[in-house]
Formats: C-alpha cells, sequence, structure tokens
C-alpha cells in the first residue's frame, strides 16, 4: 500500500472533487517505473524530470481519469499509487 509520507515531492499536490468525492492521487518511493500508470492513466501519470520514478502531474478532473487512476492503482506491480483524498 502506498504511503503518503513516503511520496515523490515532485506529485502534484492537492486534490480534486469529482462526483462529489475529494481524489489526491500520488506515487510513493517504492516505485520501479514501470509505466503500469502512465499507460493506464497517461492524462494524470508520468515519468518524473529525472526519469527514475513517475509521477501523478495532474489529479484527476472528470470520472474517466478517475476511473483511469484507480486502474492504474489496482495494476501497479509494487503498490507504489495512492489516494490521499478525504
Amino acid at each position: 500500500m502506498a504511503d503518503w509520507k513516503n511520496r515523490w515531492k515532485d506529485n502534484v499536490g492537492g486534490t480534486s472533487v469529482v462526483g462529489g468525492k475529494t481524489l489526491g492521487f500520488f506515487v510513493d518511493k517504492e516505485c520501479i517505473l514501470c509505466s503500469v500508470c502512465s499507460d493506464a492513466a497517461p492524462n494524470n501519470f508520468r515519468m518524473s524530470d529525472d526519469e527514475d520514478h513517475d509521477i501523478c502531474y495532474k489529479q484527476p478532473t472528470d470520472a474517466d481519469e478517475v476511473k483511469a487512476c484507480y486502474e492504474a492503482m489496482e495494476n501497479c506491480p509494487v503498490e507504489a499509487i495512492g489516494d490521499n483524498g478525504q
């Protein structure tokens, strides 16, 4: 399970509200740069500028992006993606 306290600092901050639910996706330091997240949710995840881990660069803004982010989280082989929403 992803750890908010162990997240990469270059993730986008903040949260978004979609369908009445507050969401705040992030990638923690367990990331192995497998690109599962950027393949599943390219509008929200990408490789970091350092090119050694993935990050959440944009919080989801609609139901399709939320679905894609949860798909990325569920398929992450090292459980490095979390949702720190309320």
